[in-house]
């Protein structure tokens, strides 16, 4: 009896492989040569993808899904989400809302950018919730919930009286900032090692802030010194891990670039020795186009909105200049402060603004797998890289609007939205 029952128990712990899945469409895009596949078939085989093609073998068991005429492509990459934040007075959420109910919210907004068509983010700072990124992470990695594989960096790092300390508040009350602080290249690396201890995979760090512009003029203060930047990269590079920073403009975001980080997010400004050095090292830019257009039209006062929309124009005028200095490029929307699953208007806004829709696409799904460490597994629909897969009506190369109308998506062969 106790043999029989070891042996029901053995078998009940073995894992459950579910049967291969053929998905069937009009079109499917091969995103590295830009051309249309028609019709397209990709096998699924538990994870990862078996065969793509015009038509692929059939095993007589699979399940086959007919998406109809739509085009597959991959699942969408943001290398700039913020899950612990959402649309309202971001400040004041830090101390209106505690940890445990922001990684609840946290846990939704994953949910609502996996259903979104995004199976793949990189989460720039929590924003005060220190390492519950890790905690969300970890359950979506376990299945436990719904949610895009992540990066995660934990708090971003900052230094005291930085962009994100708490700054205009009664300093009696002794306000947390939403960073970790840094002085010295020391704290620095003690930070970094603290982090990484916490789980994080990649460091984020504010290099400059707080913006200004005034008749057409743009300029914003750095925050780390080239050495001190040069030090946290070094650490990172020990850790095996990237430095990714929060650089708007000069000469903050040459320090960074010289020191060697991985991306300069938001990337309003650069000049013409930083955009050299970035081709050179293949340095991303991320642009974050979303996160101005939202605030430019949905403003807190009348005088905000005239700042934004100075500052949206001066980004644009500047994102055409880095286009031409053949800048590298990646996509991220810094989602969080505009509603989470929406996204994908900033593949929209980067085509609008002087992108080829190709050029696009491959920003944010070649570079933005490449950015966060998984070139060789997600980012192309491609036999032996994950099945992360979305299913988008009509052709994303004619109207890359079609990517804000997801209709099917799978990730790591798992069905979510159907």
């Amino acid at each position: 009896m106790h043999r029989i029952l070891a042996l029901i128990l053995a078998i009940a712990c073995q894992p459950a492989f579910a049967r291969d899945i053929v998905l069937h469409a009009a079109r499917l895009l091969d995103i590295d040569t830009g051309k249309i596949v028609s019709p397209a078939e990709v096998l699924v085989r538990g994870e990862r993808i078996v065969a793509v093609g015009r038509h692929v073998d059939h095993p007589a068991d699979a399940e086959t899904i007919d998406l109809g005429d739509r085009t597959l492509m991959p699942g969408l990459i943001d290398a700039h989400v913020h899950l612990f934040l959402h649309p309202g007075a971001e400040d004041a959420q830090t101390f209106n809302e505690s940890v445990p109910e922001r990684t609840i919210r946290a846990t939704l907004a994953a949910r609502e950018d996996l259903l979104a068509g995004f199976t793949a983010e990189r989460d720039m700072g929590t924003e005060g919730a220190a390492g519950a990124d890790a905690a969300v992470r970890d359950a979506i990695d376990r299945g436990d919930i719904p949610g895009p594989r992540l990066r995660i960096s934990g708090n971003a790092i900052d230094i005291l009286g930085g962009h994100e300390d708490a700054n205009h508040y009664n300093p009696e009350q002794k306000a947390l900032p939403n960073a970790d602080y840094a002085n010295s290249a020391d704290e620095l690396v003690t930070v970094i090692r603290a982090q990484a201890k916490l789980g994080s995979d990649f460091v984020k760090i504010y290099e400059t802030g707080h913006d200004t512009i005034a008749d057409g003029q743009f300029s914003t203060p750095f925050q780390f010194s080239e050495d001190e930047l040069r030090a946290a990269v070094r650490e990172a590079v020990r850790l095996n891990r990237k430095v990714a920073v929060h650089a708007t403009g000069e000469p903050g975001a040459g320090m960074a670039a010289r020191a060697g980080v991985a991306s300069i997010d938001h990337a309003d400004q650069l000049n013409n020795d930083t955009m050299k050095l970035m081709r050179e090292r293949g340095i991303f830019a991320v642009p974050t186009f979303t996160i101005i257009d939202y605030f430019a039209t949905h403003p807190a006062t009348l005088q905000s909105a005239e700042r934004y929309r100075a500052m949206q124009a001066y980004h644009i005028e500047q994102f055409k200049v880095q286009l031409a200095a053949h800048v590298p490029m990646a996509v991220g929307s810094d989602v969080g402060p505009f509603p989470h699953g929406t996204q994908a208007k900033e593949y929209a806004l980067m085509t609008a603004n002087g992108m080829t829709t190709l050029a696009t696409l491959q920003a944010g799904l070649i570079n933005g797998a490449k950015l966060l460490g998984w070139e060789k597994e997600i980012g192309r629909l491609s036999a032996g890289y994950y099945a992360d897969v979305i299913a988008v009506p009509g052709n994303p190369l004619e109207d890359i609007g079609v990517l804000q109308h997801v209709e099917f998506v799978m990730k790591n062969g798992a069905i979510y939205k159907r």
